[in-house]
């Protein structure tokens, strides 16, 4: 399902300081957590979301970094949060953990806040074999960040604006000068006033408490095509959160499963399946009714059929993604030997196997039937 923001799942606003985020997740931990709840799976799944909230908000460095960009989908962007792609490397960062961020102006300037694009959002869906042949046409209800229409996303109330921050003068930096032993070095940091917006909302808008955005559940229809595999990916261009500052919306990206099947199995573009036949049937030869994804299907079981033969069914299969045509349905036989047989049954295998040249004692007509279990794959 697609992430809840951040601030939200504590409960906070986006302005919210250290002290007021810590006593809400300490709040909200007491009562969500798994201990408390007996292992109740939709409180442990909550007290998570409000784990991953916190050690994001907690930390300055992360914090700003997700206020820029936002929730990033499992398998798509860069370093994200855990790893240290957005974080910068190399030689500055040697000189930044004993001077700070930025040192003999060196770091590269931060641009200007500006229109930023909205996150990308993930939703997982599960699907049935059936749905995955015919395709599927159907809708989502997503929860997500949209600019707030009571102040068109600026964040300020009716009538007001938001005004250059007077701390860094628009540009969301500070710089201060440090001396060392090494000479003079400038730190370059992130305005602490405006938190790199380079402008504050002093009068903030009522319905979205001066964020510029408010969290919306909207219905969203999804195409799923016929042949569908197990972990594809649907984008959906523009159908996540809302940018900021006018930016456009991020992109939306359903992840399909695709659920287990009582009768069939899937291998790429073919499924198989099991039926039994009668050693009569496997013996003489006939026909067999094979139950396919779609209907119903003969099958011819040729004269001496051993079981664990496979026959194929041409095109009974999946559709093929990205190609034309469908693949084949794999029908493997099981002889079925019956597990009790009347005296006149007895004596028809007993003329059967003297017909073909066997001489049995009484002592072995016991065996001799075990032989034809096993002969004909029986149990």
């Amino acid at each position: 399902m697609a992430k809840r923001d951040y601030y939200e799942a504590l409960g906070v606003s986006r302005d919210a300081g250290p002290e007021e985020i810590k006593k809400a997740y300490r709040r909200l931990a007491r009562q969500y957590h798994p201990d408390a709840n007996n292992g109740n799976k939709e409180t442990e799944s909550q007290f998570k979301e409000i784990k991953e909230a916190y050690d994001i908000l907690s930390d300055p460095q992360k914090r700003s970094y997700y206020d820029r960009v936002g929730h990033q989908p499992e398998g798509f962007g860069g370093g994200g949060f855990g790893g240290m792609g957005g974080f910068g490397s190399g030689i500055e960062d040697i000189f930044e953990t004993f001077f700070g961020s930025g040192f003999a102006g060196t770091r590269r300037q931060r641009p200007q806040a500006g229109p930023q694009r909205g996150s990308d959002l993930r939703y997982d869906m599960e699907i049935t074999l059936e749905e995955v042949v015919k395709g599927k046409e159907t809708s989502i209800n997503v929860p997500r960040l949209e600019a707030c229409p009571e102040c068109n996303g600026s964040g300020a109330r009716d009538g007001s604006a938001p005004v250059t921050c007077s701390a860094c003068g628009g540009s969301g930096q500070q710089q201060v000068v440090r001396n060392t032993a090494f000479g003079s070095f400038m730190n370059i940091r992130t305005c602490e006033s405006c938190r790199g917006e380079g402008r504050v909302v002093k009068d903030r808008c009522p319905n979205c408490r001066g964020a510029g955005r408010v969290t919306r559940e909207r219905k969203i229809e999804v195409k799923i095509p016929a042949g569908v595999e197990e972990g594809s990916r649907l984008r959906l261009s523009g159908e996540g959160e809302g940018g900021v500052r006018g930016g456009p919306h991020g992109d939306l990206y359903v992840i399909i499963h695709i659920l287990p099947h009582l009768v069939f199995k899937r291998q790429g573009d073919d499924l198989g399946c099991e039926i039994s036949i009668s050693f009569v049937d496997a013996a003489l030869g006939g026909e067999a009714k094979v139950k396919t994804i779609d209907d119903a299907a003969k099958l011819h079981i040729p004269e001496g059929t051993q079981s664990g033969t496979l026959f194929r069914l041409k095109g009974k299969g999946v559709p093929r993604l990205r190609s034309f045509g469908r693949g084949d349905l794999l029908v493997k036989v099981n002889v079925e030997v019956p597990r009790r047989l009347n005296s006149r049954q007895k004596k028809i295998l007993l003329e059967f196997a003297e017909a073909g040249g066997a001489k049995l004692s009484p002592s072995e007509e016991k065996g001799f039937f075990d032989r034809v279990k096993d002969t004909l794959g029986g149990k």
